[in-house]
């Protein structure tokens, strides 16, 4: 059994060798990401692995079915970079629904926290033996009204997090669940009525620019908006508007829309071409974290063992555990 892995980290390395030498499958890394012109290196493979910014559109998938592959395998929830529709019926896709809930939703409020109490400001400050306190102001959660949109296992992790600084939550979700102590509402209330706003939905046509120039300009002049999900839930140029503005208190983003070409690379001693990334991060109430959420050793260990396990179940057995082909 032979796994083509794109855009290989070196992170990624030995959790996914750990299991797939348990299931006798042999893994050729390559650090390129999966494209059109990279699609021919998975020839001869009997799969592929892929991750959030790799690129499996209509041509790909054609040139990854005439070299012979019989799967592909996401080593991740979502699935916005996949053309399921034009791999319905052809090729079986498996994703990983619950690698480590716990770590984003802990990302989520390490980056509130530090952006609400200006731990990153006193954090540099006190390197430079600057003990001032000017500026450092922050406030309290407790008693806040917090948002969350999407309540799948991320977004209820997120909100047991929330609830244990006693803050109000207001929820929306297009299938509610029963959960002690949430109120769920539409959108629009989230966006009018909290003041602290956390994303925690897939990227589909629905949400996509889900928080727009309309949509701020309903929140709180205060408000504070968290993404860990998917960088094309936010507008990012009206973000950066609202916050030039002082429309709004803040954001703090894991991911975003044009991070493909980015994010998970060195550019430190490179000159930044996209703008509108350069500008928010230059904002001293925006804190940028290059798609980090899910990073933890329990949330790698996890993805390699459930992305191994779908592959094996699938060729040894013809099962298709966590497909997401319609």
């Amino acid at each position: 059994m032979k796994l083509a892995f794109f855009d290989t980290k070196n992170y990624d390395k030995p959790s996914f060798l750990k299991y797939a030498d348990k299931r006798g499958i042999e893994i050729k890394f390559f650090e390129t990401k999966l494209s059109e012109d990279t699609a021919s290196l998975a020839r001869g493979f009997d799969g592929v692995c892929v991750f959030v910014n790799d690129t499996v559109s209509a041509p790909v998938i054609d040139l990854l079915i005439e070299d012979g592959c019989k799967f592909i395998a996401l080593r991740c929830a979502g699935y916005n970079n996949v053309d399921l529709k034009h791999l319905a019926g052809r090729l079986p896709v498996f994703n990983v629904p619950a690698y480590s809930p716990h770590s984003v939703a802990e990302h989520a409020m390490a980056m509130l926290l530090t952006s609400v109490r200006r731990i990153h400001k006193a954090y540099i400050r006190t390197r430079d033996f600057n003990f001032s306190l000017k500026g450092m102001t922050g406030f309290d959660l407790h008693s806040k009204t917090v948002g969350v949109v999407g309540t799948g296992k991320i977004g209820r992790c997120f909100i047991d997090i929330c609830r244990g600084f006693g803050m109000r939550i207001l929820a929306f979700d297009k299938y509610p669940a029963e959960i002690p102590d949430v109120t769920y509402v539409d959108r629009e209330t989230i966006f009018r009525e909290c003041d602290i706003i956390s994303l925690h939905c897939p990227l589909t046509d629905d949400t996509y620019h889900m928080i727009d120039e309309e949509a701020i300009a309903k929140m709180k002049k205060n408000a504070i908006v968290i993404n860990t999900s998917r960088g094309a839930l936010i507008d990012s140029p009206a973000l950066l508007s609202a916050i030039k503005e002082r429309r709004l208190g803040g954001a703090c983003l894991d991911v975003y829309e044009d991070e493909n070409e980015l994010f998970f690379e060195d550019f430190s001693n490179h000159i930044v071409s996209d703008d509108t990334l350069a500008r928010l991060i230059s904002m001293p109430n925006v804190i940028v974290t290059s798609h980090q959420a899910f990073l933890t050793e329990e949330a790698l260990d996890n993805i390699a063992e459930t992305t191994v396990e779908n592959i094996y179940a699938f060729l040894t057995e013809g099962k298709k555990n966590n497909n997401v082909t319609p």
